[in-house]
C-alpha cells in the first residue's frame, strides 16, 4: 500500500493515478480516516499521560477523601481510554481496508491507457516466420502428435485443464531446466516453493483471496489458498523481517505449480495452453534497496529477453499502460511472443501474445508484508520488491509448437533445449494403432 501521509500530501496526484489506472478507490476517505486516526492517537496519548499522573499521585500519603477522589478519577480515565482505544482500533481497520484499495503510483513514463491494446511497443526481436504451408495452431498439433490431451483434461478435471503426454512431458521439463540454468548463471538463489500460502500473504502481495473477482482457489476453512505464482511464496519468504542492507539485492527464483481461476477470462485466443487453470512456472523475485530497483527492473527484463532469444522465438517488448497495470506495479514490461495460431481476419498470419512480464512494485508490497532493511542512518526502511516470469511453461510451449512446426506435421525442438530433451524433433505418430484408444492415431 501507499504511505498514508503520502496519500494526504499528494491527494490530487493519487486521485489522478486511480483514474489513469481505470480503478475504483476512494482516496478522500483514506485522508479522512488518517486524520481521525491522528486525532484519536493524540487524544489517547493525553489520556494515558493523565492516567499515569493519577497513578503517581496515589503513591503519596493521602487522606481517605483525596484517595477516593483519585480512585474515582482513575476509573473514569480507564473507561475513557477503553472507549478511545476501541474507536482507534475501528478507525485503523477501516483506514487499512480503504488504503489497500489505492493502487501504487505509476512511473512517470508509463503510457496512459485503459486496455492492453494501448500498451506501447518499445522493442522487437526477430521476425515472424513466413510459412510456405498452412500452419496449424498448437491445439491441433498437440492432438495430432499425441502430446497434449485437452478433451480428457476437461473430462477428468473440467475446462482449461489438460494432460501433457509423451515428448511434451520432456519438453516441459527441458524448458524448466533451461530457465533455471540461465538464472543460476545470473546468481539467483533457486527454490521449489510451496503450492499453498496463507491469505494474509496473498493480500500482502496484492491478490484478493476472496470474492467473485478473486483469481485464486481458496482452501475452505484453512485460511489458505493455492498459489497463482511463486511471486506469492517468494514475496512472503521474508515477511515481517528486517534485512541486512549489505545483503541486498536478494535475487531469488522459484519453481511452482500455479493455479488460477481465470474468473471472467474468455475469448478466441484464450483456448488451449494460453489460459489454463494449472501450469508450471519459474518466477524471479528480488528484494532491493530503493535506489537499486529501476536498474534491477531493467535487468529482469533483459534476462527474459535472453531466455526467449535463446529459444529462437520472435517477440516484442511492451511498456504496459496504466489501465493494464496490476495494483502493486509501478511499472511493468511484457514480452509477447509471435503465435501463428492467433491468426484471424485482422491478423491473417498470426499475432503476438504475452508470455512473460516483469514488474517493479517499489515498496508497495513491502509495506503490506512489513519487509524492511536497516539503513546506515539507523532507521528501518521498506525494501523495494520486483518480480518477473522467467518461463511460464504452457505459453512458452505453445509458442515453440506453433513456430517450430514443419509441413509434415512434426515439430523441431529449439537447439537450446535438445540437450535437456534428448531428442531434436517430435514426429507424427501415423499408422500406429493404440491399444488404449483402439483408434488409429
Amino acid at each position: 500500500m501507499l504511505d498514508y501521509k503520502f496519500i494526504k500530501d499528494n491527494l490530487e496526484a493519487v486521485k489522478k493515478n486511480i483514474t489513469d489506472r481505470n480503478m475504483t478507490a476512494d482516496a478522500d476517505i483514506v485522508v479522512k480516516l488518517y486524520d481521525e486516526r491522528t486525532a484519536l492517537t493524540t487524544e489517547l496519548q493525553a489520556l494515558q499521560q493523565k492516567r499515569n499522573a493519577n497513578a503517581a499521585s496515589m503513591k503519596q500519603k493521602l487522606d481517605p477523601e483525596t484517595r477516593a477522589k483519585y480512585v474515582e478519577e482513575g476509573k473514569a480515565l480507564k473507561d475513557k481510554i477503553s472507549e478511545v482505544e476501541a474507536k482507534l482500533n475501528k478507525t485503523e481497520e477501516e483506514l487499512d481496508a480503504a488504503a489497500r484499495q489505492i493502487p501504487n503510483m505509476a512511473h512517470p513514463d508509463v503510457p496512459v491507457g485503459k486496455v492492453d491494446t494501448e500498451n506501447l511497443e518499445v522493442k522487437k526481436v526477430g521476425s515472424p516466420r513466413k510459412f510456405d504451408f498452412q500452419p496449424k495452431d498448437h491445439v491441433k498439433l498437440g492432438e495430432e502428435l499425441d502430446i497434449i490431451d485437452f478433451d480428457r483434461g476437461t473430462k477428468v478435471s473440467g475446462p482449461k485443464f489438460y494432460y501433457l503426454k509423451n515428448e511434451a512431458v520432456f519438453l516441459e521439463q527441458a524448458l524448466i531446466m533451461y530457465a533455471l540454468n540461465i538464472l543460476r548463471k545470473h546468481g539467483f538463489t533457486t527454490f521449489i516453493t510451496p503450492d499453498v500460502a496463507k491469505e494474509e500473504i496473498l493480500k500482502g502481495i496484492g491478490f484478493n483471496p476472496r470474492g467473485n473477482e478473486s483469481n485464486v482457489y481458496s482452501i475452505e476453512e484453512e485460511g489458505t489458498c493455492l498459489v497463482a505464482t511463486a511471486e506469492i511464496t517468494l514475496g512472503g519468504f521474508h515477511s515481517g523481517e528486517i534485512l541486512d542492507k549489505s545483503a541486498l539485492p536478494l535475487m531469488y527464483c522459484g519453481l511452482s505449480h500455479c493455479f488460477r481461476r481465470e474468473a471472467g477470462a474468455a475469448g478466441h485466443f484464450s483456448k488451449g495452453l494460453y489460459r489454463v487453470h494449472q501450469f508450471d512456472k519459474v518466477e524471479m523475485f528480488v528484494y532491493a534497496l530503493p535506489e537499486q530497483s529501476d536498474a534491477l527492473h531493467e535487468k529482469l527484463r533483459l534476462i527474459e529477453e535472453e531466455i526467449f532469444t535463446g529459444l529462437g522465438l520472435p517477440f516484442r517488448v511492451v511498456d504496459t499502460c496504466t489501465g493494464d497495470l496490476g495494483a502493486p506495479a509501478y511499472r511493468k514490461w511484457d514480452l509477447e511472443a509471435w503465435m501463428p495460431g492467433r491468426a484471424d481476419a485482422e491478423h491473417p498470419e498470426g499475432d503476438y501474445g504475452e508470455v512473460t512480464s516483469t514488474s517493479n512494485c517499489t515498496d508497495y508490497q513491502a509495506r503490506r508484508l512489513n519487509v524492511k532493511y536497516h539503513d546506515d542512518d539507523g532507521k528501518n526502511k521498506y525494501v523495494h520488491m520486483l518480480n518477473g516470469t522467467a518461463i511460464a511453461v504452457g505459453r512458452a510451449m505453445l509458442a515453440i509448437i506453433e513456430n517450430y512446426q514443419n509441413e509434415d506435421g512434426s515439430i523441431t525442438i529449439p537447439e537450446a533445449l535438445v540437450p535437456f530433451c534428448g531428442f531434436d524433433k517430435i514426429g507424427p505418430k501415423k499408422d500406429i494403432v493404440s491399444p488404449v484408444y483402439k483408434t488409429k492415431k
